[in-house]
Order: structure tokens, then C-alpha cells, then sequence
């Protein structure tokens, strides 16, 4: 399982930026995917999660009806749809994955995980 992140950048506050995680190696058909962020001196965050079907996405009360998680499974890849960001939205932003019928929110309960991608709001 490989797991490449993308789309991190500096935005204003209020802006918008999409964040990518493509998928490949195997068939990721039973998986979960999720999205994680860390910031500086903080523990690992649950931001987002959706089942590789899409039939179920969960978000974190932090983000909820600001980001929106999607897919694309002919190009296996997640996005994460950041919208109205805050300065406390700034962290690295990992995409991560584990086999499993239910959505974890722990990131303990994920298996495979990409590399970073940092995203900056300034105020």
C-alpha cells in the first residue's frame, strides 16, 4: 500500500485549497481512507474519513461543513476539499488507510500512512 499526499499550500484565511491522496499498489476495495493533520507541539488530529466506496464519510466537528471528503476511484485518489480555512487549520496534512468495515477516527486504527503535506493559513 502507497500512499502519496498532495496540495498543500499558504492560503489566506477564508481561502480554499484541495488536498489529493492517490492510492496505489493494490485494490483498495474494503478499505478506509482517511485524513489526518498535525500541528506543531499537538498530537495527530482526525480531520476526515471516507469508506473506498463512499457510502460513508466522517468528519470531525472541527471541519464539519468546511471540508468535504471525495473520491475518485478510477484515478484512486482521495481529496480532501478544504473551504472557509482558519489559521487553526494550519498542520501537516497526512492521508492514511486501513482495511475495515467500520470508519476509525484514531489514528492508532490506521495501517498505512503517506507523507505530509503542510498547509499554511495566514491570518
Amino acid at each position: 500500500v502507497q500512499l502519496q499526499a498532495s496540495g498543500g499550500g499558504l492560503v489566506q484565511t477564508g481561502g480554499s485549497l484541495r488536498l489529493s491522496c492517490a492510492a496505489s499498489g493494490r485494490a483498495y476495495s474494503g478499505y478506509v481512507m482517511g485524513w489526518f493533520r498535525q500541528a506543531p507541539g499537538k498530537e495527530r488530529e482526525f480531520v476526515a474519513a471516507i469508506t473506498w466506496g463512499g457510502g460513508r464519510a466522517v468528519y470531525s466537528d472541527s471541519v464539519k461543513g468546511r471540508f468535504t471528503i471525495s473520491r475518485d476511484n478510477a484515478k484512486n485518489t482521495r481529496y480532501l476539499q478544504m473551504n472557509s480555512l482558519k489559521p487553526e487549520d494550519t498542520a501537516v496534512y497526512y492521508c492514511a488507510a486501513v482495511y475495515a468495515s467500520v470508519v476509525p477516527t484514531t489514528a492508532s486504527s490506521y495501517d498505512y500512512w503517506g507523507q505530509g503535506t503542510l498547509v499554511t493559513v495566514s491570518s
